[in-house]
C-alpha cells in the first residue's frame, strides 16, 4: 500500500497592502497582503488547514505586521 501525504506552511498572494514606512529596513514601498496557514495533504488534497494568520510584508525587506 503506497500513502503520499504532506504537512506544513503555505502563503497565498491577497493583493496589494497598503504604501508605508518599513520600521526594518526604514524605507517607503508598497506592501503585500499575505495569507499564511498550516495544511495538512493526502494525494495533494488539502485535508485540513489551521493556524491562519494575514499580515502585510514589506516588498524590500520583508519585514511582517499583521492585519
Amino acid at each position: 500500500m503506497f500513502l503520499l501525504f504532506g504537512f506544513g506552511s503555505k502563503r497565498k498572494h491577497v493583493g496589494p497592502g497598503a504604501t508605508r514606512n518599513c520600521p526594518r529596513c526604514h524605507n517607503t514601498t508598497q506592501w503585500v497582503r499575505m495569507k499564511q496557514y498550516q495544511q495538512f495533504t493526502l494525494f495533494f488534497v488539502p485535508v485540513a488547514r489551521w493556524k491562519r494568520v494575514e499580515f502585510e510584508e514589506c516588498g524590500i525587506c520583508g519585514a511582517a505586521t499583521e492585519v
